[in-house]
This record gives C-alpha cells, structure tokens and sequence, in this order.
C-alpha cells in the first residue's frame, strides 16, 4: 500500500485513471485529501499520484492489456483499489475500463466514463453530472444541476434531479424517480423509460414507441384543470420495444 497526503484548504478536482480494480471516494471536513493505493508492488509504481493547483490526479502510466477471470477483471499482475478522501465540494472526474466506483459525500460536479465498471454514488451531487457506459450499472441520489447520460446495457437509476436530463441507452433501463422542472429527453431501443414528477409539477409529455407500452399517471398540461401554479416539466422520450411510463413521485 501506498500512501500520499496534500494540503488542500479548499474543494479540489480529483482526477482518477486507472484500467480497472475499484475506486472508493468519499468528502470530508478539513485541509488534507489523502489517497491510498493498494495493489501490487508494480502496479503502485506505475501509478503517478500528483497535485497540481486545485487539480489531484491518480493515473496508471503504462500500457495494459486486461484479464477476464470467474468474477473478477484484472490487469497484469492483479487489481488496483484507490481509495480518495478530498474536502466536500470536491469535483469528480473518473476513467476506467473496469473499475467499480463508489462514492459518497458531497461534490460539486461528477464526469464519468466507464467501459464495465458500476457507479454507485451514495451522496448529493450540487452541480451537474455527465456518465458514459457501456454495461456499468449508475446509480445516483440527488444530483442537483443536469443528468447527462450515455449507456450501452447499463441500467441508470437516479433518486431525483434538479435539471435537466438527457439520457440515450440501448438495451439498459432508465429511471428518475423526481423531477420538478426543466427538460427530460430519454431515448432507448430495447430498455425501459420511467420518470418520476414531483407533485406540483405540470406535465408536457411527447413520447413514442413501436412495440412498447406507453402509460401516464400524471395529468398532461393538455388535460382538462392539469395546469397549475407549479413549474413546468417538459418530457420527450422514444423506444423501440421498450415500455415508457410517468409516474408521479412520492
């Protein structure tokens, strides 16, 4: 294990590229980030942890070719696990081919790309957040600004979002379980689409599908006494053989 400690009396942008293995972040009170590298000897060695400004960046150097094994993805000699403590606030870029990434806290923003790795954020994210996957499941709690979304087969599960959403998916599921206003563009092929209106919210609903069901259990903004005092939700979605359905939210 390998051990490095700086001095950040503010939020900083924690920049983290490694081919696979795990990524564990969490924010907290104080001046110091610390990050731990645990692996082996010569993946520890190939892996540059530097400060730069506001900017900490963990990067494994050198060329790599993956392993698959029964239940595990590894490179070389075995996995990485990188385990990141930065002030609250914090902003969040992350690149990996095969790490699961687990974060918890509060950032400021997060920006993702993914090949297989699942992303599980059990904290509130204050700005924006911009994902990319191929099969890593997402799951996100609060995410204050805009979702952004690109996924092949990954199901994408977000507890609420304060802006808007734009989310593309080939076979995997999407779901947000609050929105309140703003814009929701959702496209899928052969996954489903399920959106969560916050009560209070009107509805502008313009969505499409060959095969799948379409269902609403919120009032339209076209309804009859469905347009209030609350803002305006604005909901465009399309699937191919998938389902999509609002939803009001608890």
């Amino acid at each position: 294990m390998a051990g490095h400690t700086f001095h950040t009396p503010e939020p900083v942008e924690l920049e983290i590229k490694i081919p696979a293995g795990a990524i564990e972040i969490e924010t907290i009170e104080g001046t110091e980030s610390t990050i731990e590298l645990v692996g082996s000897d010569r993946l520890i060695e190939q892996t540059e942890v530097v400060q730069n400004g506001r900017t900490i960046s963990v990067e494994y150097k050198k060329r790599f070719g993956l392993r698959i094994e029964i239940g595990d993805i590894s490179w070389g000699t075995g996995s990485l696990r990188v385990r990141a403590r930065v002030p609250h606030a914090s902003d969040a870029v992350l690149s990996t081919a095969a790490a699961d990434m687990e974060l918890r806290g509060t950032f400021a923003s997060l920006e993702v790309k993914s090949a297989a790795g699942d992303l599980v954020v059990d904290g509130d994210i204050d700005g924006n957040a911009r994902i990319k996957t191929v099969s890593g499941d997402v799951r996100l709690r609060a995410v204050a600004g805009d979702l952004t979304v690109q996924s092949v087969s990954a199901d994408v599960t977000a507890t609420s979002v304060g802006g808007d959403v734009s989310a593309k998916s080939v076979s995997g599921d999407v779901r947000i379980e609050s929105t309140r206003q703003g814009h929701v563009t959702v496209q899928s092929v052969s996954g489903d689409i399920e959106v969560g209106v916050a009560p209070g919210t009107n509805l502008d609903v313009d969505a499409g599908s060959v095969s799948g069901d379409l269902t609403s259990e919120v009032a339209l903004g076209n309804d009859a006494g469905a347009v209030g005092d609350g803002p305006m939700l604005v909901v465009r979605g399309k699937t191919v053989s998938g389902d999509f359905k609002v939803f009001r939210a608890a």
